[in-house]
């Protein structure tokens, strides 16, 4: 059907819209849930996911060479049948208009998550990557994910896309999408951005036209696959990026959803900073061809090592005043980012600094996107150096900052491990306070 609302599956699986307009606690409720069998698999057409080549360089490099490398780079593997590690970009045979793209990116070399996860990827092998933010991940599954399409049937009218990445923020999703207009030029890649905030509109259209790249956080998405505006019938290659970060933001049911309208014969790749056992349980549901893992540094929740934490015990009535007394000093490492538990508590501190003649801004949210988006840009631009946020508000910024004070004590050892790893994006050293 237009816009890809009314297909049915072998002999009438059913539409997968229903009408528009869902509340949040109502989302879905158009969605078909499908019921996968073999047969109904079969019925789909045949996709080619394996297209990796290895080169003679890494076919010729003994094990003890590949394992010597490993350790060096910090990479361990779990899994059956693992490819080698590539140590060079020309060793991934990506074909030539990939290459092009990342040599004019002036990459030194792989990232170690890159190393691992190119060949498991090109071979069509599920992957988990439990790597630190700002690993290098995003262009070690978006790479591979070109190269898929590519290989792929064109896009029908009415055809929803081929590669689907859940991310869980919007700031997260956009990062994402500027990495696809940079490495999927030269294929003349579609893609778009969905996510909540901002008017439906221009999304809907971009997903009618027909894009091959969605890049979705799960709520928003639910809503256009209620409506009928996409469907995921021809998606292969899925992608959940910071899969914790969408646990811990309680998207659960809305991932489930989600994959389950997904053949369950894709390709599947999940990235996480961290391992839990709630990210343990999603993957083993999610992950169905034997997965390789591929870890970067130690699994445990451990913070991350490039970071200095201080912990210091402050009565409450006391900690505004420690706060401010602390901004003098910190101030000179660069921009620094205040956690608060609640969003009242976040506008309570900003309006503590600004009285003592800290120019502060807020993030949480109860913003809206467009006061979200100013403050994210003033932050970014260092035209602000001190921002406050819930920790939900502040995830997947993106944002290089010195220092990160979290204020709240019953939160802090939730702070200074989990978020600390996670917010560390692009931080060489920093300071970490609780």
């Amino acid at each position: 059907g237009g816009g890809g609302g009314g297909y049915g599956y072998g002999g009438g699986a059913g539409k997968y819209g229903g009408g528009g307009g869902y509340s949040s606690n109502e989302l879905g409720a158009g969605l078909k849930k499908l019921e996968w069998n073999q047969e109904l698999v079969d019925s789909l057409p045949r996709f080619e996911k394996d297209f990796y080549v290895e080169h003679p360089d890494v076919t010729s490099r003994s094990w003890e060479r590949v394992n010597e490398f490993r350790a060096s780079k910090e990479i361990t593997i779990a899994g059956v049948d693992c490819p080698k590690p590539v140590e060079t970009f020309d060793e991934a045979s990506f074909p030539d208009y990939v290459l092009d793209e990342v040599k004019k990116a002036n990459f030194a070399s792989p990232t170690p998550i890159q190393c691992q996860a190119w060949p498991v990827a090109l071979k069509g092998k599920d992957v988990i990557g439990v790597a630190e933010t700002g690993s290098g991940k995003t262009c070690g599954y978006l790479l591979p994910a070109i190269v898929h399409i590519n290989a792929q049937p064109y896009l029908e009218r009415g055809d929803g896309p081929i590669v689907l990445c859940l991310a869980p923020t919007r700031e997260l999703a956009v990062q994402i999408q500027q990495e696809v207009v940079r490495f999927g030029r030269s294929s003349r890649i579609k893609s778009t951005c969905v996510y909540g905030g901002t008017p439906k509109g221009p999304q809907a259209r971009d997903l009618e036209r027909g894009v091959e790249i969605v890049i979705a956080t799960p709520g928003r998405l639910i809503d256009f696959l209620s409506s009928g505006k996409t469907n995921l019938k021809r998606v292969t290659y899925l992608v959940l990026d910071e899969a914790d970060r969408m646990l811990d933001m309680g998207f659960e049911p809305q991932l489930r959803q989600i994959v389950g309208q997904i053949r369950p014969d894709r390709q599947t790749l999940m990235f996480t900073a961290t391992w839990p056992k709630e990210v343990q349980a999603i993957a083993r549901d999610f992950l169905k061809e034997e997965p390789i893992q591929v870890n970067i540094g130690s699994i445990d929740l451990s913070a991350n090592r490039n970071i200095r934490q201080v912990v210091e015990i402050v009565a409450e009535y006391d900690k505004r005043k420690r706060l401010v007394d602390l901004l003098p000093t910190m101030i000179k490492e660069g921009k620094i980012l205040v956690f608060t538990e609640t969003k009242r508590k976040a506008d309570e501190v900003t309006r503590d600094l600004k009285d003592s003649g800290w120019p502060a801004l807020a993030v949480h949210g109860d913003k809206s996107q467009n006061e979200r988006d100013y403050v994210l840009s003033k932050f970014r631009s260092g035209q602000t150096m001190i921002m406050v946020a819930t920790d939900v508000a502040a995830r997947g910024l993106g944002i290089d900052f010195g220092s990160q004070i979290a204020i709240d004590i019953r939160k802090f050892g939730c702070i200074s491990h989990r978020e600390t790893r996670r917010l560390s994006t692009a931080i060489r050293s920093g300071t970490a306070r609780g």
